[in-house]
């Protein structure tokens, strides 16, 4: 008790959640980063640094967090490392499920918590999620034989690397331990830092500027305007929907460039999570752009896996009608892994079924309408109509109209 006490009454710092944070976090970089230049990693120094710089994110208000996040790498590291020999000897299938299903279960029981017992799981911290998804993905890739070598030391790393710890992006194991086997040269690594100081720039401007006033300034302001209407709708809730859709670009993607940024200054290349995502001229263009690495472990995990059983197993005559249930399943089980919510889900599987008539819009066109123009025009059409249906499901994500429909009606 007396421990948690001490924990608790020590000052936090969110990741990136300051200029000071980042200038701090740099300069503590520098001998790491002098190292790579001369083609050697200091392990021990980044190990220390690491550890410190996650003390000060679960420490103070958060110290609760640090022992369920201490237990929580204990517990995956075991069940991943034992199913690594495991599959060296064996495949069956149904150890392959529960396995995944045990490296599962804590998110799970964090994200089920506030819609059963009213409140959130006292096994939840900053980037579970995140952490969940590199631990099932790297059992995944074991079954699949494609992690050939593994270090229960860098997977612990790989778990706790800590410029993507709290909000990714999320990587993959084999890829991450290749980058931490094979030093960069020189020419490389100068590469990696030229690239991280223009991502760690353009954050600034995403996070600390444009998003201060998207998400700072404008979007409360209009989210009280639009309240003073409750529970009906006003133009108001237009603007909320625009806004609180930059908002959430600017400070997500903001983030992700802090941390693919010193990710590179670290000599790893950690995946891009943004990719100018508003050009999109249809949604499946959108989900190839935005939160890629979420998006592309859906894909490879889910999506691919359960068209590939199904077309095994012969469950759908139609590949079309396949492909389109595997959409919905994929999306709608991505608005669960928000939170067990009504807009969350809904906004899941919204984007399924997008996403299935994005499928048959594209065979509609080849089929018939082959001489249908591809211009500026229509591609500026098709930009403006995607751009337009994200807003809207970015507006039920926010769960904004939760709070005017329900909330609000209770507060007159």
């Amino acid at each position: 008790m007396a421990i948690m006490h001490w924990l608790s009454s020590l000052p936090n710092f969110s990741a990136y959640g300051t200029p000071g944070y980042l200038l701090v976090l740099l300069i503590a970089l520098i001998p790491l980063g002098i190292g790579l230049y001369c083609g050697k990693r200091f392990d021990w120094y980044e190990v220390i640094i690491s550890a410190l710089f996650l003390f000060v994110m679960f420490d103070g208000a958060n110290a609760p967090q640090m022992i369920s996040l201490i237990g929580y790498v204990i517990y995956q590291t075991i069940i991943v490392t034992w199913y690594y020999h495991y599959r060296q000897q064996h495949n069956q299938s149904w150890v392959f499920y529960l396995v995944t299903l045990l490296t599962l279960i804590p998110l799970i029981i964090v994200k089920v918590s506030p819609a059963m017992v009213g409140h959130n799981s006292l096994l939840g911290f900053m980037g579970i999620s995140y952490m969940t998804f590199r631990a099932t993905g790297t059992v995944i890739e074991t079954r699949d034989g494609m992690v050939k070598d593994f270090s229960w030391w860098t997977f612990v790393r790989f778990m706790l690397f800590m410029p993507t710890i709290t909000s990714g992006p999320i990587d993959r194991y084999r890829r991450f331990a290749k980058d931490y086997k094979k030093v960069p040269d020189r020419e490389k690594y100068m590469g990696l830092v030229q690239k991280g100081i223009k991502y760690l720039f353009l954050g600034l401007l995403y996070n600390f500027i444009i998003d201060h006033f998207f998400g700072a300034v404008w979007l409360p302001a209009a989210e009280a305007q639009a309240m003073q209407y409750a529970p009906h709708m006003s133009w108001w809730v237009v603007a909320v929907m625009y806004l609180y859709g930059m908002h959430l670009f600017f400070n997500f993607a903001g983030y992700s460039l802090f941390a693919v940024a010193f990710s590179y200054f670290m000599g790893v290349e950690a995946p891009m999570n943004f990719n100018k995502p508003f050009k999109s001229k249809n949604i499946k263009e959108f989900w190839n752009r935005w939160h890629m690495s979420l998006s592309f472990w859906f894909r490879d995990y889910i999506f691919m896996r359960f068209v590939f059983m199904a077309t095994k197993k012969k469950w759908f005559k139609n590949r079309n009608v396949l492909s389109a249930i595997a959409y919905i399943l994929d999306m709608t089980i991505m608005g669960f892994w928000h939170g067990v919510t009504w807009y969350y889900i809904l906004y899941g599987f919204l984007h399924g079924i997008a996403l299935a008539v994005c499928d048959w819009w594209g065979r509609f066109k080849r089929k018939h309408l082959k001489k249908m123009p591809h211009n500026k025009i229509t591609n500026a059409i098709a930009i403006f109509v995607t751009f337009n249906f994200v807003m809207l499901t970015f507006l039920l994500f926010s769960g904004f109209l939760n709070t005017l429909w329900f909330k609000g009606a209770r507060l007159l």
